[in-house]
């Protein structure tokens, strides 16, 4: 399955280090969980962006995603100077935004 434009758009602004179009991805009131650290808002998700994203020069490539009750399973291969190694990312979408992503 190739990943939806969101998700797609996700992963590109985040390699490409572009912030402004990262958090525009994201619904306004998005909730964003990092293994049980939660972020609400676009305030919160740019936190999390600036301490274990684009902050720490992460690059992001999609493994493989399949869609499961409307949400939208990623496995992704983190490098950059964080977080390494492959990990899941559950996204759920609302129109052309990201309203949830769970990461575990």
């Amino acid at each position: 399955m190739t990943a939806p434009d969101q998700i797609r758009r996700f992963v590109e602004a985040t390699n490409a280090g572009d912030s402004e179009a990262f958090l525009g991805t994201f619904t306004d009131d998005a909730f964003l969980s990092d293994w049980g650290r939660d972020f609400h808002g676009r305030d919160g998700v740019a936190r999390w962006n600036r301490s274990d994203n684009i902050g720490v020069q992460s690059n992001l490539r999609i493994v493989r995603v399949a869609q499961r009750d409307g949400v939208y399973h990623a496995r992704v291969a983190v490098t950059g100077n964080g977080f390494n190694g492959e990990g899941d990312m559950a996204f759920t979408l609302d129109g052309d935004r990201i309203a949830s992503l769970v990461i575990s």
